[in-house]
């Protein structure tokens, strides 16, 4: 007789859970939504769309707690949405209690922001594991800080900090490249969170390992849980994507410009929802931009006033036919398409895995969470990307990104036989290797799925 197991997560990328049901038959999903302080449609409409395809996938929606992180708390992004997350610990355990109550086997997987509901899984029994959405570069800077000898003062980390050397990470890190969090006031919720991995069954984590190795040795041989590099994690299909902006006309017109395009020819600009730019530095991007005399495709968010003018002037007529400026975009769909042959990226993680997986290369321009030290990796361990800027943030850090830079950039990334490019493709060409059968994340994938069943 099998074992059913009720795998609950709160809240993990959707695309593992498809990718776990159809590996095992026994193996259902239900997803505990918690609602941010922030309404968002967009997001609501997904999840019960992911819900409305799988009748093994059930959405439960967690009750919203009365008094959330006070306000001023979201100067440290990091440490209020911890704090939000935890407060709602009580109305978790009474759904996974309620869960329990039928006999069901249960096992519980958390997002990395979410690790406080470890607790729950040890008061109710459950054995617990982590999702790690980002890299292990990121998750072994947080296992290192999170260790007693290597903790800082309290008030966490300043630009003035010496270089600092990480396990799994192979050049040493400088202070400049590391994750908002560590400085916005957020340090101690940042440790907190590195330490609850540890008490867990287990780790996946959206890497592979022939993309990380090093990172994921140190991982081994340790008290560090056993990790299971699942990646790349990605929506293909850019479902999610699309629920941002449901809009066919406005992508219709982007797929269909593209489509005029020669092969490889546009560098692809964006990002990410909250990629934004004031208009001093977006008159530099249409410059550099305008002075490459390279085809783009430009998602542009602005701080600007609608009634301001942020392009220099003539731009939009010196670059009609050979430019578009839109502003949502559908990043997956773009990716894939035959005319797109560079990316100037935020490095998101998600963004990264996109540009590997369809042989797209980056020039890196981080803004905001681990993207700085996403950039720093792919540039200088990994050999990956272009260096556009590994340090700057959102909010002038780094200070304006000028013309120049840009212009450089752009032309570096369209190189068709640079080395970056031709290591990038390689590399893509194993990604989507890893996870066919055989390969490196469907075994990883394999294991987590035996110890579940255990």
């Amino acid at each position: 007789m099998k074992n059913n197991v009720e795998l609950i997560f709160i809240p993990a990328p959707a695309v593992g859970h498809l990718r776990l049901i159809d590996r095992n038959d026994s193996v259902s999903v239900t997803i505990l939504a918690i609602k941010t302080t922030l309404p968002s449609p967009a997001t609501d409409s997904y999840t019960k769309s992911i819900e409305a395809s799988q009748t093994r996938i059930k959405l439960v929606h967690v009750p919203q707690v009365l008094d959330p992180p006070p306000p001023e708390l979201l100067r440290s992004p990091f440490k209020y949405f911890s704090l939000y997350i935890e407060s709602h610990r009580h109305q978790v355990k009474a759904i996974v209690a309620d869960v329990l109550s039928t006999g069901r086997v249960a096992r519980l997987v958390v997002d990395f922001f979410c690790v406080s509901m470890i607790d729950v899984a040890h008061e109710l029994g459950l054995p617990s594991y982590v999702f790690m959405a980002s890299n292990a570069g990121a998750m072994a800077l947080m296992l290192h800080l999170s260790t007693p000898q290597n903790q800082i003062s309290s008030s966490g980390i300043t630009f003035s900090d010496p270089d600092m050397v990480v396990p799994g990470i192979s050049d040493p890190v400088s202070p400049r490249v590391l994750p908002s969090s560590l400085m916005d006031g957020s340090y101690e919720s940042y440790v907190k969170v590195g330490a609850k991995f540890r008490e867990t069954r287990g780790i996946l984590i959206n890497t592979f390992e022939e993309l990380e190795p090093f990172a994921l040795d140190s991982f081994r041989g340790g008290t560090t849980p056993p990790v299971y590099p699942v990646g790349p994690v990605i929506d293909l299909e850019g479902s999610q994507q699309a629920h941002l902006n449901p809009d066919p006309v406005q992508r219709q017109s982007i797929i269909d410009w593209l489509d005029q395009q020669p092969p490889k020819s546009v560098v692809f600009l964006c990002f990410g929802s909250m990629g934004t730019f004031d208009p001093a530095q977006v008159k530099e991007i249409a410059l550099g931009l305008d002075r490459s005399q390279n085809r783009f495709l430009w998602s542009l968010r602005t701080s600007a006033k609608p009634e301001d003018d942020v392009f220099p002037n003539g731009f939009l007529d010196r670059v009609k036919g050979r430019g578009m400026v839109c502003g949502w975009a559908p990043q997956v769909e773009i990716l894939a398409h035959r005319a797109v042959g560079g990316f100037v990226s935020h490095c998101g993680w998600n963004s990264v895995l996109e540009s590997l997986w369809h042989g797209v290369p980056i020039a890196t321009w981080p803004l905001y969470a681990e993207q700085q030290l996403n950039a720093f990796r792919m540039v200088r361990e990994l050999g990956l990307a272009e260096e556009l800027r590994v340090d700057y943030r959102r909010g002038g850090g780094g200070g304006l990104v000028t013309a120049e830079e840009i212009e450089r950039a752009v032309r570096r990334v369209m190189e068709s036989d640079s080395e970056v490019g031709k290591k990038l493709k390689e590399m893509g060409a194993v990604a989507r290797s890893v996870v066919l059968d055989g390969g490196s994340s469907f075994v990883a994938m394999g294991s987590f799925i035996d110890d579940l069943m255990s």
